[in-house]
């Protein structure tokens, strides 16, 4: 954590999976939930704010951006300096978005080049992420190419690797 961050009641900050930092200045609202993967650590720059309920996993966000209530970003993702995702904006995974970049109130930002959609737009949106494979990504990270399991067999598997860490002790 950089000098001057504040991390609200609630908010939760897991590095199980892999590294989480932020940056100077930085504020994690109440209820966020800032999670480093073993594939993709979780970077913040300098003052960025975290708005409450939002959920970032894996991505990389620079300095002075601002994520509003409830946004979501993804494994992968990247968030230039001074954008803006607003109110349950999303950024998908792998997604890169320009600096000075804004994603709407609601709005799903996707791919690289970022194309910037309304939420209804379902089939825009599944034709950038449909061959990245979501959910085999995020329960099974670098095995591209390899047979697929059942869906049930990936998520025993992801449950028993987060498992690992049941003895721990709180402090």
């Amino acid at each position: 954590m950089g000098a001057g961050c504040r991390v609200l009641f609630g908010a939760v900050l897991t590095a199980e999976g892999g590294p989480v930092e932020l940056g100077e200045g930085g504020i994690v609202m109440e209820n966020a939930v800032l999670r480093g993967t073993r594939r993709d650590p979780l970077v913040l720059g300098r003052r960025v704010l975290v708005g409450p309920t939002s959920y970032l996993t894996g991505c990389r966000v620079e300095d002075e951006v601002f994520l509003a209530t409830g946004t979501r970003v993804f494994n992968g993702a990247r968030i230039g300096t001074r954008s803006e995702v607003r109110i349950n904006g999303i950024v998908h995974l792998r997604t890169v978005l320009p600096a000075d970049s804004t994603v709407p109130i609601g709005w799903v930002a996707v791919g690289d080049p970022v194309r910037i959609l309304p939420p209804e737009d379902h089939d825009g949106i599944w034709a950038v992420q449909r061959d990245l494979d979501f959910p085999r990504l995020r329960l099974r990270p670098g095995s591209p190419g390899r047979r697929r399991e059942p869906d049930a067999a990936l998520s025993a598997r992801f449950g028993r690797g987060l498992g690992r860490h049941g003895d721990d002790r709180r402090i």
